[in-house]
């Protein structure tokens, strides 16, 4: 991603008070209608497009879109802190105090005495520290139930797994694939679908474990695989265009080898 020149004498939230500020007067009687009927409940959804919109900038390596997108997030941080003020719940310099004092104890080695011997270390002293703050807690909660599904697969069983409850190595888990496959198939040759739904649940749950083990991201991983999917599909849809005159004036008469054969002419568009 591009630098972009910012100056060395400010960035440090100066107009943060700014946006408070905004949002208050949009709340405030005469402010606007739509804002004042949101609740923490509505605004979920926009929460979760505007961290989708963040991610978006981030793998296009667009500075000027992640300047945006972080923006949104951030008004919905504000936003809620302030629907939270006016029910007196908390208030914004709650939820910055609160972050401040957590990234302040999970870094000692930083604000504090500790010694560490590079990330890794840092990485299992921050693991240590939070399991301290959540004694009590059972291990795998603190994992989101909104998270994309792969993601939070995969984040439930780094948790099991820092307790010993994994497979040793990859062997253990490519084996369960294949395992879970095979109950996948005996369910589709008894047309059980209610069944082969499970197993395919459990198909894809052994194949984040693997991809756990072999250290992928599967939510990573399937998006890449989709974007590729969408790029030659569109060179699939262009040929469909050009030699019958699109999927809509064919009537989807275009056989499927003459199909496949398009998508083989993508892939080979790839390599070149």
């Amino acid at each position: 991603m591009a630098d972009s020149p910012v100056a060395h004498d400010h960035g440090f939230g100066r107009n943060l008070p700014r946006l408070v500020e905004i949002m208050r007067r949009l709340l405030a009687p005469g402010g606007c209608p739509w804002d004042q009927e949101q609740t923490p409940r509505s605004l979920r959804k926009y929460v979760m497009e505007e961290a989708c919109e963040v991610i978006d900038a981030i793998d296009r390596e667009d500075a000027s879109a992640l300047r945006e997108e972080l923006g949104d997030l951030l008004l919905q941080v504000v936003f809620q802190s302030e629907i939270a003020r006016k029910q007196g719940t908390f208030v914004v310099d709650d939820v910055v105090e609160g972050i401040c004092e957590k990234l302040e104890r999970r870094h000692p080695h930083v604000f504090g005495d500790v010694k560490v011997d590079g990330a890794a270390e840092v990485h299992r002293n921050w693991e240590r520290i939070k399991a301290e703050e959540k004694l009590g807690r059972g291990v795998l909660e603190g994992v989101p139930r909104s998270l994309p599904a792969l993601s939070r697969a995969q984040r439930l069983g780094e948790k099991a797994a820092r307790v010993g409850f994994d497979w040793p190595d990859r062997t253990g888990c490519r084996a369960k694939v294949d395992e879970e496959l095979a109950e996948l198939d005996a369910a589709l040759a008894s047309n059980d679908t209610t069944g082969a739904a499970q197993e395919l649940g459990d198909v894809l749950f052994a194949v984040v474990n693997l991809a756990r083990h072999i250290n992928v991201d599967a939510e990573l991983a399937l998006r890449e695989t989709i974007g590729k999917f969408v790029t030659r599909f569109a060179v699939v849809e262009s040929e469909v265009q050009r030699q019958h005159g699109g999927f809509g004036a064919c009537g989807g008469a275009v056989d499927i080898d003459t199909l496949e054969q398009y998508w083989q002419e993508a892939k080979r568009r790839e390599k070149t």
